[in-house]
Formats: structure tokens, C-alpha cells, sequence
């Protein structure tokens, strides 16, 4: 089977656990309080998966929304198997709500303060292409400080290290090797397709976008921060899809270099209780996979 026919598995770290988007279905596997496991799978809307998935930058913007969305649903549904000790349960609307703050929070500090203090600078220096330089790196270095913050704290580090187990799993399945703890111990815990990869290279990309649009009126100046998101991520996801595909080339390595190094702060060397549950995640996402083709097999008779 060739690199381009190999199914693409990726996915998440959750609180406590891990999230794999297979082919068709999500599966979560979390570690409950007690040290059990508990597991979920749920299916893929069309929009996911149907042709549009398979249309060049179409598919980027479909895959951001997806990110949002399944994302949301892994957390939630992690966040009450931690929560079960506690016999509590965090509703669908206090999750929505702590979303909101965080979205809001996320636009303050990457979006607006990065627009005002170059708009400051583009007065200082008379420049509309050094202030739109002078706002992408802010930009990059507010989202690094960020990153380097939370890393120090021993929560996200518990996250930080499911994330390690789930690159290291992915890893192994992309090369067919077993998915057992000793085999995935050799893996890296960066990989060419992390959502830290491509939060990195949209804040590159949209660096290089926004050298060629200007800034006045001032409307415009936050409109087209907005209105081009969509084109940014979908260019950015090609990048990272492309050098997922060709991880051996020397140049991709090259272009990968940074986000590979910016992944040693949002991955940790895991334990082999999360490997395992990595591992669960996994079988998991596969094992639904295998069930909707051959459903699908049965229906087609």
C-alpha cells in the first residue's frame, strides 16, 4: 500500500486520555480515577468525510471546523470521566460556556492586541509592510510565551504527555509496526502533523498573506484579519498535509525543523499507562472503521 492509499490517523490529547479521528468515527479512550478505562466512539458527519474532505483547501477549512467541533466533544466528554469520582457531571452548556471565554480570550490577546499595537507601529515607522511584519511577529510571539506558560504547569504537563503518547502511536501505525508499549517507545513524540505544527505555520503563513494587504481603512484592517482565516488555514493545512506525506524529504525536514522543535514544549515523554491508553484510542478508532466498511460492504450487497 502506497503513502498516499495509507488511511490517516491523527488526533488529540484530552484530560486524561486520548481522541483518534479514524477514516469514519472518533473514538476517546480516558483513564478513569479508579485507573479504569473508559472508551466512546462516534461517527463522522458526511461533511467530514464525503468529497468535498478531498478537494484541495476546501478540505482545510472543513478540517478547522472539525477541529473545533470534535475537538469540543472529546474534551467534554473526557472532562466528565474525570469529573466521575466526584459523582458530578459538566453539562453541554457549561462546557459551550467555558468554550466561549476561552474563544474570547484567544481573540483579545492573538488577535486584537497584535492589530492595535502594529497599527501603533505603522504611525511610528510609515510603513504599512513593516507594520504588517511588526503584527505577524508579535503575533508568533505571543502564541510562543503562551505555549512556554502553560507548559510549566503540572495539569497541561499530565496533557502534554498524552500528547507525546498519541504522536508516538501514530507514528507506529503509520508503519505498520504493533501497537504495543515496546514497540512505540522508539517513536518520537513530534510529529509533521500536530495541531501545534499547524497553529504554527498559519501564524507563519498569514505573515506572508498580510504583507500584500493593506491596512486602511482602519475597518479593514480588522475585517481582513477575520475574512482571510478561512484561505490561511486552508493553505496552512496543505503544508502540513503535504509534509506529512513526504516526512523523509530533505527539504520538507527543513520546513518542519521549527515545528518539530516547538513541539518539545507541547509533548512530554509519556508513561506506559498512557501509551496504553493511546494504544486503546487507537484500536478503538480502528475497530469502528472496520465496522463501517463492512457495512458498507453489506449494503452494496
Amino acid at each position: 500500500m502506497s503513502a498516499e492509499q495509507t488511511p490517516i490517523y491523527g488526533g488529540q490529547a484530552v484530560i486524561e486520555g486520548v481522541m483518534i479521528r479514524g477514516q469514519s468515527n472518533i473514538a476517546v479512550a480516558c483513564r478513569r480515577p479508579d485507573g479504569s478505562v473508559a472508551t466512546m466512539r462516534h461517527p463522522l458527519t458526511s461533511i467530514y468525510t464525503g468529497k468535498l474532505r478531498r478537494i484541495p483547501l476546501i478540505r482545510g477549512v472543513i478540517a478547522m471546523a472539525e477541529t473545533l467541533t470534535l475537538g469540543m466533544r472529546a474534551l467534554s466528554y473526557s472532562a466528565n470521566v474525570a469529573a466521575e469520582a466526584e459523582g458530578e457531571e459538566i453539562s453541554k452548556g457549561s462546557m459551550a460556556g467555558m468554550m466561549l471565554v476561552s474563544l474570547t480570550l484567544a481573540i483579545g490577546i492573538f488577535f486584537l492586541i497584535p492589530v492595535f499595537a502594529s497599527d501603533w507601529l505603522e504611525t511610528l515607522l510609515d510603513s504599512e509592510l513593516l507594520a504588517n511584519i511588526a503584527e505577524g511577529i508579535i503575533r508568533l510571539l505571543l502564541f510562543l510565551g503562551y505555549i512556554l506558560l502553560i507548559s510549566r504547569m503540572d495539569d497541561i504537563r499530565r496533557v502534554f504527555m498524552y500528547h507525546g503518547a498519541e504522536h508516538m502511536t501514530v507514528h507506529a501505525q503509520e508503519r505498520g509496526d504493533p501497537l504495543e508499549v515496546e514497540h512505540i517507545r522508539k517513536y518520537p513524540t513530534a510529529h509533521p502533523r500536530c495541531g501545534t505544527a499547524f497553529l504554527l505555520v498559519v501564524m507563519v503563513v498569514a505573515i506572508i498573506a498580510f504583507i500584500f494587504v493593506g491596512r486602511e481603512p482602519f475597518w479593514w484592517l480588522i475585517s481582513s484579519r477575520i475574512v482571510l482565516v478561512p484561505l490561511i488555514a486552508a493553505v496552512s493545512y496543505e503544508v502540513i498535509r503535504f509534509s506529512g506525506r513526504h516526512a523523509g524529504n530533505p527539504l520538507v525536514n527543513l520546513i518542519t525543523a521549527p515545528s518539530l522543535a516547538l513541539q518539545s514544549l507541547t509533548t512530554r515523554q509519556p508513561d506506559d499507562d498512557q501509551i496504553e491508553i493511546a494504544i486503546r484510542a487507537m484500536e478503538e478508532a480502528q475497530a469502528a472503521d472496520s465496522v463501517a466498511i463492512a457495512d458498507e460492504q453489506t449494503a452494496m450487497g
